[in-house]
């Protein structure tokens, strides 16, 4: 059974920054690309980076270029979302997703989200 279960949520002022992880199990995670999504009050989900199955590639929605981090750890089986330069906007819940296609439009797998809440 695959599972993939998010933590790191939590609440920080504008500016700060957080660190959410995604433990994968029940999967080959080397073979998955992962991905950060999220979903803010009232609107639909949305893109925010992707990682290729080794690490070597990775993308990110424009709004969080150069703010956001996407990396992984094969060892661990986790993937990080680094997000630093936080803004009110941010203020989301936080999803996992894994997929056997880079950058894909469809997930394979998904976790419960994690709260992240940015004030002003």
């Amino acid at each position: 059974q695959v599972q993939l279960v998010e933590s790191g949520g939590g609440l920080v002022q504008a500016g700060g920054s957080l660190r959410l992880s995604c433990a994968a199990s029940g999967l080959t995670f080397r073979r998955f690309s992962m991905g950060w999504f999220r979903r803010a009050p009232g609107k639909e989900r949305e893109f925010v980076a992707t990682i290729s199955p080794l690490g070597g590639r990775t993308d990110y929605t424009d709004s969080v270029k150069g703010r956001f981090t996407i990396s992984r750890d094969a060892a661990k089986n986790t993937v990080y979302l680094r997000m630093n330069s936080l803004k009110p906007e941010d203020t989301a819940v936080y999803y996992c997703a894994a997929s056997i296609n880079y950058n894909s439009d469809s997930y394979d797998y998904w976790g419960q989200g994690t709260q992240v809440t940015v004030s002003s």
